[in-house]
This record gives structure tokens, C-alpha cells and sequence, in this order.
């Protein structure tokens, strides 16, 4: 199949997204609106260039905070819903957990329950214009430490929100390891939320054994040095602990990937570890959901029928309620069915 039937078929198909930053999905074109609006002056294509040129996690990292500290009121979030509701719109994704950080942002001296209104606001315009089902994990973020991970969950806890299902941890790896987060992770999981942890990306797996241990994650973000343990993997697939691996994310800050084709999502997968596929951070890797199915079909080997599992697996480790996961899979099921029927000179 080319690449061009290809897309005609996933745009076709619903999905999940697990893995993916609110802030990544705002369009250099929404970067530059609020560049103008904090320094009064046009972004060069230069500016631009370098803004966006990293070569590690930790490097983009420091990408990712130059953006945020462009932000100069609760409203620029509007343009970031915008630019979100159309991604999502263009890759058909019907269903998405989306990490927010508002570590960045609570610095700048925004207000967090301003900005929850603000979120909750767009989240069910964009159900209703687009039908499109929005819910966010609160990065409470290990790159500044434990003391600020804690105040940020204390802000979750004491502005309750329909859309925030839980909390997630990002940030630099290697400086906050997910050993440290423990009491933050103890008292989410005893207030009922759902918890997620970032490992096993820019470390070993003794990062994804401690986020699985200590945090008690139900889904790991990125995982990729999981294949370094036989154990790990093992435990992982038995477990049925979900991995929402980003192929394009994992290649461009070149610490364990270098390539696409050396990307072990193919073992993991084969492994039968319940892998999840997510953009993580669509315009700083420049890549979207679609892409990224696309590049396990022409790189990695992975069947079209793989790609449907995949595609199911989203839904699959998601945290709806169990008859809503039924019913999109079914939908999955159904699509990919009606299109080999029209198109079956492609299979």
C-alpha cells in the first residue's frame, strides 16, 4: 500500500492518542502570534530555526519551557485549543489523554484555577463542535524537584475538574528520577486518580522498573530501555502494563534510537508488550499520530493488520470505562473492515 492509500485509510479510522503534550500541539504559526505579543516584534526565521534545533531530551527540554514562557496570559491557551481540536480533527483521533505542565506557567504567576476554567472551557467546546473527547493528566513535572511536584498535585487536589483524570511525570529523566515521587504518586493513587510516569526514555530500565515499583504507574511513557531487560519485558507483557512509545520523539533526541528502523517498538510489540503509538510533541518533532503508524508500516515491518491492533491498543490502555473501550474498537474493527471491502486490491 502507498503512502498515499495509507493516510486515506487511517483518516478513516478512529483513535486514541495517549501520549501528548497540549503545549507541543500549538502551530509555529500560534508561536509566532504569541512571540509578537510578548516582544512586540516579528520571530525571524532564524529565531524560529533555533528555537526548534535540539539534539537530546534535554535540549528539547529547554525548547519546550522557551515556548511556554511565551505565553503571557491564561487566554493564549485558547490559540493552543484551536491548533489542538484541528490536529485531532485531521488525524481522527475520537479520544485523547493529554498531558498539561503547569509548573511553567504557576512561575510566570498564572493563576491554576484561571487556567483550568480556561482548559475545561475549550475541552467541551471542542466536544461539542467536533465530537471530539478531551481528558488531561497534570504533569506535575520531575525536572524541579519533589517540593514542586507536591505543590502542584496540592493545586490538582484543591481545584477538582471533570477533565483531569489523574497525574503524569515528565521532564528531565536523568535529573528527577521517578524513585524520588513516591509520596506524590502514594497520595494520587489514594485519591482515586489515575497515574502515569514518563521512564525509561533518556535512562535505563531501572527507570521503568522504579515507575512501575515505586510509583505503581498503570502506563508507561516512552519505555523504550525496557528491551534491555528480559526480565522487564516479561514482567511488562505479563502485567499487561501499556507502553506509549513515540518512534519520531525517541529517534530525534538520538539517546538510545538513531534511526526509525532501529526503533525496538518492533520487539516490544513482538514481545507482547500492549504497545500504545503517540506523537508525544507534534510540532516540535514534527510528526503527527498518523505519521507515526505510517512509519512502522514503511520502516518497521508492521502489518496493516498490526496497525489496526495498534490502533486498538489505544483504546485498549486508556482509562475509559470498559464499554466505551468495546464500543471503539468495534469501530476500529468496522472501519478497517469497510475499506478492505472497497479497496481490496490493496490487501
Amino acid at each position: 500500500m502507498n503512502k498515499s492509500d495509507f493516510f486515506t485509510l487511517l483518516k478513516k479510522v478512529p483513535k486514541a492518542e495517549l501520549h501528548i503534550h497540549i503545549e507541543a500541539v500549538i502551530t509555529l504559526a500560534s508561536v509566532k502570534k504569541l512571540y509578537k505579543k510578548r516582544f512586540g516584534k516579528t520571530m525571524t526565521k532564524q529565531e524560529a530555526s533555533e528555537l526548534f534545533s535540539y539534539e537530546d531530551l534535554s535540549g528539547f527540554i529547554a525548547a519546550f519551557l522557551k515556548v511556554q514562557d511565551l505565553f503571557t496570559e491564561v487566554k493564549d491557551f485558547d490559540l493552543v485549543f484551536e491548533d489542538f481540536a484541528k490536529y485531532l480533527e485531521d488525524n481522527n483521533v475520537k479520544y485523547c489523554e493529554a498531558f498539561f505542565a503547569p509548573s511553567a506557567f504557576i512561575k510566570k504567576g498564572f493563576d491554576y484555577k484561571e487556567m483550568v476554567e480556561n482548559f475545561s472551557a475549550n475541552i467541551k467546546k471542542i466536544k461539542k463542535e467536533k465530537d471530539i473527547t478531551i481528558k488531561l493528566l497534570a504533569d506535575v513535572s520531575r525536572t524541579f524537584g519533589l517540593e514542586n511536584a507536591q505543590a502542584n498535585y496540592d493545586l490538582v487536589k484543591k481545584v477538582p475538574c471533570d477533565e483531569i483524570i489523574g497525574i503524569g511525570l515528565g521532564g528531565n529523566e536523568v535529573k528527577g528520577p521517578c524513585n524520588l515521587f513516591g509520596p506524590v504518586f502514594v497520595q494520587a493513587h489514594n485519591d482515586g486518580l489515575h497515574a502515569v510516569a514518563h521512564a525509561g526514555e533518556d535512562v535505563g530500565p531501572e527507570s521503568v522498573w522504579d515507575a512501575i515499583k515505586v510509583l505503581n504507574s498503570e502506563r508507561i511513557g516512552h519505555g523504550i530501555t525496557t528491551i534491555q531487560d528480559p526480565e522487564l519485558v516479561k514482567y511488562v507483557a505479563e502485567n499487561k502494563i501499556p507502553l506509549e512509545v513515540c518512534p519520531t520523539s525517541n529517534v530525534f533526541t538520538k539517546h538510545y534510537v538513531k534511526s526509525m528502523e532501529e526503533h525496538p517498538v518492533r520487539k516490544l510489540y513482538d514481545a507482547g508488550i500492549l504497545v500504545t503509538i503517540g506523537s508525544d510533541d507534534p510540532v516540535f518533532f514534527k510528526t503527527t499520530v498518523n505519521e507515526e503508524y505510517y512509519n512502522l508500516y514503511s520502516k518497521l515491518n508492521f502489518t496493516i493488520s498490526e496497525i489496526e491492533d495498534l490502533i486498538c491498543n489505544s483504546f485498549k490502555a486508556s482509562f475509559l470505562p470498559a464499554k466505551k473501550k468495546e464500543a471503539f474498537v468495534k469501530d476500529v474493527k468496522k472501519a478497517f473492515t469497510e475499506y478492505k471491502a472497497a479497496q481490496p486490491e490493496l490487501f
